[in-house]
């Protein structure tokens, strides 16, 4: 069977998060990998993906909160809120200073609903919104409720190339959000705030959970050692079982549990579906399993290990 784990990824700008899963194949020998939290084509930062059985584990790994910065360009609004699209707009100069964008980010704190960027892959009547407007159909992007963590200013007036509309502003951005954020379309929305029209440039994703981009591997310098066990990309709390234990979790039985587990009461997160998740490990700390902890028992939800 093949290997099992995640494997974390910085994706270079100008690759697709697809692309960036080759060397996964090729280093572990499978087709079966994914990853969570697709980047777009020019952002970098960290991907986290999975290969083997550690794949079904995706999801709880993409409802984690993320962090990334990005340049917000003041002045003028392209097709795909990108730096270098096609310009749609271009705004009046205006003076807008760092204290002025300072005091328009409360309103995007908390929860918000957002519109996706007409360039994205939500899907509309089957195909991704994307899609439609490169064939330039009309239709309409819903908006969707997503949570805004925290948004700060780390810097200012830096330079861009390529850029294809006149900026008279430039400040660098960092955000930490909820999954389904669409950073483009939070620098459209500043932009407005401010009474004017904007883009965004140098999207980076440097966290998503607890784990960090730098503890990333960039994907020509992959190899078998990069690849981490579960519990070092999830925080669920980890459970020892005996063999007969986990004899009846292999089995898809639940077991009777009357110890507390700490941490394992509501575990935080937004729509991660992870209250009271617990990884069941067996007599030597491998984790074999994924469980749902309930008071008096461990009930068996995904199992990781090898089949006997």
């Amino acid at each position: 069977m093949a290997l099992s784990g995640f494997i974390l990824l910085d994706k270079v700008a100008g690759e697709t998060s697809f692309k960036a899963l080759f060397p996964l194949k090729r280093v572990f020998c499978t087709k079966r990998v994914g990853h969570a939290g697709t980047l777009d084509l020019r952002a970098s930062g960290l991907i986290i993906a999975a290969t083997g059985r550690a794949t079904r584990l995706l999801p709880y790994v993409e409802a984690k909160d993320k962090c990334y910065t990005f340049r917000l360009h003041l002045g003028y609004e392209t097709d795909t809120l990108e730096w270098d699209g096609d310009v749609v707009e271009q705004g009046d100069a205006l003076t807008v200073s760092r204290a002025a964008l300072e005091s328009v980010l409360p309103q995007f704190t908390g929860d918000i609903d957002q519109v996706p960027p007409r360039y994205c892959a939500v899907k509309i009547d089957g195909r991704r919104a994307s899609d439609w407007a490169e064939r330039g159909k009309d239709f309409e992007m819903k908006p969707r409720r997503i949570h805004i963590e925290s948004l700060k200013v780390v810097g200012e007036g830096g330079i861009t190339e390529g850029c294809s509309g006149k900026e008279f502003a430039t400040f660098d951005i960092e955000c930490v959000c909820s999954k389904g954020t669409y950073v483009r379309a939070l620098g459209r929305d500043i932009a407005r705030a401010l009474g004017t029209c904007g883009c965004v440039s140098q999207i980076r994703r440097h966290r998503i959970g607890k784990v960090n981009v730098k503890s990333a591997v960039r994907g020509e310098d992959l190899t078998r050692e990069h690849l981490k066990s579960v519990e070092q990309v999830l925080d669920f709390p980890v459970v020892k079982l005996d063999a007969d234990q986990m004899a009846v979790i292999r089995k898809g039985n639940w077991i009777p549990w009357r110890e507390p587990v700490e941490g394992a009461e509501k575990q935080q997160g937004r729509g991660d579906d992870c209250d009271r998740l617990v990884f069941a490990a067996d007599a030597d700390g491998n984790v074999q399993s994924v469980c749902r902890y309930e008071p008096g028992r461990i009930c068996p939800k995904i199992y990781l290990g090898e089949d006997e």
